[in-house]
């Protein structure tokens, strides 16, 4: 592919790799072949995201739980729940945020900045371009977080998508 990547023309993953920023945590994340990376790319822009992060967006994308597996013993890995029933993993050695689970669903929403750089680097319009949910607009940032390049493309959410109030 040459030329910028669009939402009609973009290079997709078979597989991808990530991991915490020490490296005792590794994983794996294979995509079906009918995997929607336009609809599966979104971003959060609530408070606990923000803090979680410590960036003002939060960049996900979301992948099968089946085809999630770790490449290392999770001895490091612990959940955090801000909500009830929503996973936060991270590594208890480093502090790297790695993906936001709700247990209720088949799916887990990996941190795309957790994603390894070859992949980021080839890959990257696929996995981070926020056609899909983004949630919790109404926090947007006036100036800063409002008009952030790639997030027209995707549904603005006033809070969850479960709420239902569209910007």
């Amino acid at each position: 592919m040459s030329g910028s990547p669009s939402v009609d023309n973009f290079p997709k993953p078979k597989s991808i790799t990530g991991g915490c920023l020490c490296g005792s945590i590794r994983y794996q994340a294979e995509f079906p072949d009918d995997h929607d990376f336009l609809k599966s790319s979104g971003s959060c822009q609530c408070t606990q995201c923000r803090r979680n992060t410590g960036a003002l967006f939060f960049i996900a994308h979301t992948v099968p739980l089946s085809k999630f597996k770790y490449l290392t013993p999770t001895t490091t890995l612990k959940n955090f729940y801000a909500t009830p029933g929503i996973q936060r993993g991270f590594c208890t050695n480093c502090g790297s945020f790695l993906y936001w689970r709700h247990e209720e669903r088949d799916d887990v929403e990996i941190a795309v900045g957790c994603v390894d750089p070859e992949f980021l680097s080839e890959f990257g319009f696929a996995l981070a371009n926020a056609s899909g949910n983004n949630v919790w607009c109404e926090n947007e940032i006036k100036g800063v977080t409002d008009s952030w390049l790639g997030k027209e493309r995707g549904i603005k959410w006033a809070r969850s998508s479960e709420e239902g109030v569209k910007m």
